[in-house]
């Protein structure tokens, strides 16, 4: 049997052994330099590179947070008086939020007005409109019968997870564990971590679906009948069903602690708590056309709606009788949207006109308008499982507000379809076979 498309029971991964696999191999690498040449290299290191570091593996972490290089970096850039001493007072916030906080400004300022450049390839055969960003992997698919895994950084293809049969591929997501698709009327799982398995759920599971999102272990699917269906990935099972609007649920947001998100095509915006008793409150409406994406922030607890008209709205669902700001951000529809988890500041914005906007989450105001330069630059070729890529780089043109966008050449601004935000980049699809990288810097 082909184990691309076997479909054994699912288990719920072994978080202890997928660990200490993943230890040894990140050990080994790690530990290949001494501890006295780790020191040495990272006092060469900027706050944002010293970050990344850390994230490689327990001894590097180890290693930089002993030396307090995080916080020496941060008090040395942002907090020295004029007499060079320190002020006393940041010394008793903890590091982390020192170091996240700056890696913030970093990342705001890099989008607003640093240089940047595009990473492009041709990842698929045919048009991909979809992806996701996570621990500096993308994930591209829809369109063809594969996803693909990519490294952000090197933009190499790390796997490949292909479907089961005919049916088309909607919608999906991933985590270190698993990838989990929404495949026509049911949902599809793929698991990374140990022998490579697919697990289907049955037919016709869902009616005309639109859209998921996934937070382990539930998966929430919006549907053209106005219901969002809750499906439990371990008991494979529709555990709830909750009708949230009167037209077609266009799109989800869904976080950590079960509360849901949704948008309609009739313009409505609804939201259910799934840990309590599924009541269902309506946000309200502010569009005559319908919602097509949804961001959501766990930490200032707003939700970003962006709409067929290109329209975004942000609402603060600890008050949700109003809108905070609404702006129209572009004349054509908003395709996707996206922020960092942590991040309050800014906002990712990019739609059918191709310009990809930075907007400022508190005040909603533009304050990063770019497109693509025409002239590509051949970097490399790549041998990939699937055959030869071309790793390509262009220029990235930053516009004002009075730039006239329709008089700008369609190469340099192809509809953007889906983006996904990482630290200091973005990633776009636009329906055509490329995979597109954009990176900043301050």
């Amino acid at each position: 049997m082909d184990p691309r498309t076997a479909a054994p029971k699912l288990r719920q991964p072994s978080t202890t052994a997928t660990a200490t696999v993943k230890n040894k191999k990140k050990k080994t690498a790690a530990e290949a330099l001494g501890h006295d040449v780790l020191c040495i290299i990272f006092s060469f290191l900027d706050l944002v590179q010293l970050i990344r570091c850390s994230a490689v593996s327990t001894s590097w972490s180890k290693a930089v947070n002993k030396l307090k290089l995080h916080q020496t970096e941060y008090f040395k850039q942002q907090h020295s008086g004029p007499n060079g001493l320190i002020d006393a007072s940041y010394c008793q916030r903890s590091l982390s939020e020192q170091a996240e906080q700056l890696a913030m400004e970093q990342h705001r300022l890099a989008l607003q007005r640093g240089p940047a450049n595009v990473i492009q390839w041709k990842g698929h055969s045919v048009g991909v409109n979809q992806c996701r960003m996570k621990m500096g992997k993308v994930l591209t698919g829809v369109g063809d019968k594969v996803m693909r895994l990519w490294s952000a950084e090197s933009c190499k293809c790390l796997d490949e997870y292909f479907l089961v049969d005919k049916a088309p591929l909607i919608d999906f997501d991933f985590d270190e564990g698993k990838v989990v698709g929404l495949v026509g009327t049911r949902i599809c799982i793929w698991n990374r971590t140990e022998a490579r398995n697919v697990f289907s759920s049955r037919e016709n599971l869902f009616t005309k679906a639109l859209c998921m999102r996934y937070v382990d272990p539930e998966a929430v699917i919006g549907c053209e009948d106005g219901k969002v269906r809750v499906f439990d990935l371990y008991s494979r099972k529709c555990t709830q069903i909750i009708k949230m609007h009167q037209g077609p649920v266009s799109c989800l947001a869904f976080t950590d602690d079960q509360l849901l998100v949704s948008g309609s095509s009739l313009g409505t915006l609804s939201l259910s708590d799934l840990s309590s008793d599924q009541r269902v409150v309506q946000l309200g409406s502010t569009y005559s056309a319908g919602v097509k994406t949804l961001c959501f922030n766990p930490n200032s607890y707003m939700v970003f709606a962006g709409s067929t008209a290109g329209n975004v709205s942000c609402w603060d669902l600890r008050n949700t009788t109003r809108t905070v700001w609404e702006t129209r951000v572009s004349p054509n529809v908003i395709y996707s949207m996206h922020h960092l988890r942590n991040d309050t500041s800014t906002l990712v914005v990019g739609g059918i006109d191709g310009v990809l906007r930075t907007v400022d989450q508190v005040t909603g105001e533009v304050i990063s308008r770019c497109i693509m330069d025409d002239s590509t630059t051949v970097l490399h070729r790549s041998t990939e499982r699937f055959g030869s890529v071309q790793i390509e780089s262009r220029k990235v043109k930053r516009l004002s507000e009075d730039d006239r966008i329709d008089l700008m050449t369609r190469t340099s601004k192809p509809q953007i379809t889906c983006l996904a935000v990482g630290m200091e980049k973005v990633v776009t699809t636009h329906n055509d076979k490329y995979i597109r990288i954009w990176k900043f810097s301050k």
